[in-house]
């Protein structure tokens, strides 16, 4: 069994001596178990924070080793509550765990897992506790696999080891209809399909990483979404949803890190969008939607998003690729939301789409750009209508009666 458990559910001592009881309980139905843990509470954004007092621009491999430190803490820590219980444990790191990824500093991907010092320790009859969110590169270089990034090292574990589901232990009791704190009518869902999951994760929904839903879906994991602090039953993602639940939207999401870039007057010629994309893409950074405008005497406005985080970096790239492509400029505006409806009831069967943005128009919220793909619909708004949004897309999907 491999479980995970989030910042929040070993933010003190006492929090960490409860999922100590937890994981030995699961260790007593005869289990063999691995835990993954992130980082104490709010620990990776004060050692971020403390980066930046040291330098603007902190080196990115060191910024790696720093931030993986705190995985080690909660790791160790763990060991330490779960033998003072009386039964064997050990911490490993990411690489002592066998986690192998490329160079991508912040943002790193697992390449291979090779877990023969983890099936080592429990043959030993030790509980396993993984230091998540980290690994390491070919040249034995720290690296960590950006926010969320625990859940991908416990779904990716859990196929290595051959596991039969993956626990993702947080502060939320499963996967609802949309953010509760949003919409206090919001519902638990039962189940929910892998595409399902990862178009909310990807879309905005927090409760799971889209790369470990998107390994989950892979190697044919099954992923429990339950509560640390709880015994409720949680939310279980898996492959063949029965048809009867495919009848409508499954849920809303909403994501306030969105800037919007938009280069103007480009000329209307093969290759421009390569050279500023291309750009991009080998800066590592992912563009979203992507419009461009109808020419107009050979000159057009193409317009894209991308995280607020990396609005920065992008128009730093962007501007000297705009200028040699003899654009007129570029413009941007980092206060985007986008918000979308997820669900495969929508695959094929007409009147979502127009239903959304009715919905959105009698709000009085307005559409700035569109993007969808077979399950979903994503609209970019301002973001201070996005809890607005969200409230009435989930009341005109009647998302409350499933």
């Amino acid at each position: 069994m491999v479980q995970k458990y989030g910042g929040s559910s070993v933010a003190d001592a006492e929090k960490i001596k409860a999922i100590a009881r937890r994981v030995v309980a699961a260790k007593e139905k005869g289990d063999q178990v691995v835990v993954v843990i992130s980082a104490m509470g709010d620990t990776t954004d004060e050692l971020v924070n403390l980066a930046h007092q040291i330098t603007s621009q902190p080196d990115e491999r060191e910024l790696d080793v720093l931030l993986s430190t705190g995985e080690i803490v909660s790791s160790t820590l763990l060991a330490m509550a779960v033998k003072s219980l009386g039964y064997k444990a050990v911490s490993l790191s990411g690489a002592q765990a066998g986690i192998q990824t490329d160079a991508t500093y912040s943002r790193a991907r697992i390449h291979t897992v090779t877990p023969q010092r983890i099936l080592k320790e429990l043959e030993k009859g030790n509980i396993v506790v993984v230091a998540g969110f980290q690994g390491v590169t070919q040249e034995m270089d720290i690296t960590t696999l950006g926010r969320g990034g625990s859940d991908t090292t416990a779904v990716a574990l859990a196929a290595s080891l051959g596991a039969e589901v993956c626990q993702i232990y947080t502060d939320v009791e499963g996967v609802y209809t949309a953010d509760p704190r949003l919409v206090p009518q919001a519902h638990k869902l039962k189940e929910i399909d892998y595409e399902e999951m990862m178009e909310l994760a990807t879309y905005g929904a927090k409760v799971m990483h889209p790369r470990a839903v998107e390994i989950g879906k892979l190697y044919n994991i099954p992923i429990l979404v339950a509560s640390s602090f709880t015994n409720s039953p949680g939310t279980l993602i898996h492959g063949g949803i029965p048809m009867e639940v495919r009848n409508k939207v499954r849920g809303i999401a909403q994501d306030l890190n969105v800037a919007k870039v938009t280069v103007v007057g480009v000329p209307d010629r093969p290759g421009i969008a390569t050279a500023i994309f291309e750009s991009l893409a080998q800066a590592s950074i992912s563009v979203d939607t992507i419009v461009q405008n109808a020419s107009v005497n050979g000159i057009t406005d193409l317009t894209f998003t991308v995280a607020r985080s990396d609005l920065s970096k992008a128009m730093q790239i962007v501007e000297p690729v705009a200028r040699s492509i003899g654009a007129k400029g570029c413009v941007s505006d980092a206060k985007r939301a986008k918000v979308s409806i997820v669900g495969t009831g929508m695959q094929n069967t007409p009147g979502y789409a127009a239903r959304m943005f009715k919905a959105l128009y009698q709000a009085g919220i307005n559409i700035e750009l569109i993007t969808t793909s077979e399950i979903r619909i994503t609209c970019i708004i301002d973001e201070t209508k996005v809890a607005e949004a969200v409230r009435t897309l989930h009341e005109a999907f009647e998302l409350e009666k499933i």
